[in-house]
């Protein structure tokens, strides 16, 4: 796999578990935000604090009751003493409910322990759940509208007042829980974020008294949205950026694609001229016929195995598949001689590789392209040719070349030998590692003649 294909592979491992942790963000924004609308919160206020004319802005849901100022008198003869004076007072107590948050408040109710003996007269908007405690346990029953009420339909302990009223009994310690009503006409839930509700209870107090020292205990319910919830903007930018990132990705990769079409036709059209030039040096002579592409190939293999890849790796192939090119200005004669040839002749031949590489010195598309042509024939030990250098100082790419162009001569029939066996091979590039040959190129390529690959 090249870097390119690696990369890729990173970058979409990357966008996907982005994405995930975008997605985990936003699923703990939903599950925080559930959890936190199915939480009962609670508040339990009494004395000042509940009796006050402010509400008490700190507070997430404020409650407070005031008495309203109109109130007349009444006269109360619970346990027939033959009382005739007035000896309670009627209050309308009003129960301020203020939401002082930004979320709604779903649902909502309140606990009301009385401090005194009182008598319920009346109550709006919700209904009432009254507990009475008596010598034989508690009572609990709800009266969906106190206005309405009929002592018949229940076992309460009341008291009928002298102009027909009947008013329910309440103890110290007795309590009623107030439930908001849900009808079309008095809706009293949900409460808007920073609003508030008024529900009332009339009741009789005794004379010069106050229930001042009773507590109240609300408990209620949020419903927030889940926009909200600071984790939910979290997930909505890091959406954003993982969306912003992704379109810059594609839009790489549709430009890369293109520019990879253009590149890899601009590649066909470098082989192919390149094929077609080093088929006019391999038909100088019918016994190296194909010799260049093989070499090519022989030394991509090396290439391959040595972690070489990409265009890197094309690289290699095109200066292996030119490395001969010099050949084009050998006389024939010279090159197909049969016999040995003079020391004259083997200057000629020799001068392919400094000719290759003033030819490919031009060709500016690859570069470094004319190492391979000239230092092909350079050995390891330093005395090849043209320069005679040696070891590290001979390009690595002509020293790759020079381990597969002796496999291709010595696995080749020639006009002079019929082509080495495979045992024969391997024996002269082992004998000739280090001299001939750099031994590490010499051991992968024996590796991959071992290996069948070549």
């Amino acid at each position: 796999m090249d870097k390119r294909k690696r990369s890729r592979k990173t970058i979409s491992g990357i966008f996907a578990v982005a994405f995930v942790v975008t997605v985990g963000i936003f699923v703990a924004s939903m599950f925080l935000t559930d959890m936190y609308n199915h939480k009962v919160h609670q508040n339990t206020i009494s004395g000042e604090r509940l009796f006050t004319t402010t509400d008490d802005q700190e507070a997430d849901v404020s409650v407070r009751v005031e008495p309203r100022s109109n109130t007349w008198p009444k006269c109360i003869d619970y346990y027939n003493e033959g009382i005739t004076a007035e000896n309670y007072q009627a209050y309308t107590y009003d129960f301020y409910i203020r939401n002082n948050t930004k979320d709604k408040v779903s649902d909502y109710t309140f606990r009301f322990v009385f401090d005194r003996d009182v008598y319920l007269l009346s109550a709006w908007n919700g209904s009432l759940e009254i507990h009475q405690q008596s010598d034989d346990g508690e009572y609990v029953a709800t009266v969906p509208d106190l206005r309405e009420f009929d002592k018949n339909a229940f076992a309460f302990d009341t008291y009928d007042t002298s102009n027909g009223e009947s008013v329910i009994h309440m103890k110290k310690g007795d309590y009623l829980i107030y439930y908001p009503s849900t009808s079309e006409n008095s809706m009293e839930k949900p409460v808007e974020p920073y609003e508030g509700i008024v529900p009332g209870i009339i009741m009789y107090v005794p004379m010069n008294e106050d229930i001042n020292g009773s507590a109240l205990e609300i408990s209620y319910e949020f419903h927030r949205l889940v926009t909200s919830e600071p984790l939910f903007w979290v997930s909505v930018v890091c959406m954003g950026i993982w969306l912003i990132a992704m379109l810059i990705f594609c839009i790489t990769e549709a430009q890369y694609k293109k520019y990879k079409t253009i590149h890899e036709h601009d590649l066909n059209m470098i082989n192919e001229s390149i094929e077609t030039f080093t088929g006019f040096i391999d038909a100088k002579d019918p016994y190296t016929n194909g010799h260049s592409n093989r070499v090519a190939q022989y030394t991509k293999l090396i290439a391959e195995e040595m972690g070489i890849e990409g265009e890197e790796l094309d690289k290699v192939y095109y200066v292996a598949l030119l490395h001969d090119c010099g050949k084009i200005g050998v006389p024939d004669n010279i090159l197909g001689k049969p016999g040995r040839l003079t020391d004259e002749e083997f200057e000629v031949i020799k001068s392919h590789t400094t000719h290759g590489s003033e030819i490919l010195r031009h060709f500016k598309s690859l570069p470094d392209v004319d190492e391979g042509a000239r230092f092909h024939h350079e050995r390891y030990d330093g005395k090849g040719y043209p320069e005679g250098r040696k070891g590290e100082n001979i390009p690595l790419i002509a020293r790759m070349i020079c381990v597969a162009d002796s496999y291709d001569a010595m696995n080749s029939n020639r006009v002079y030998r019929k082509k080495l066996t495979k045992e024969d091979i391997i024996n002269e590039i082992e004998k000739n590692k280090g001299t001939q040959f750099d031994p590490k190129i010499a051991d992968i390529f024996l590796k991959l003649i071992k290996s069948g690959k070549v």
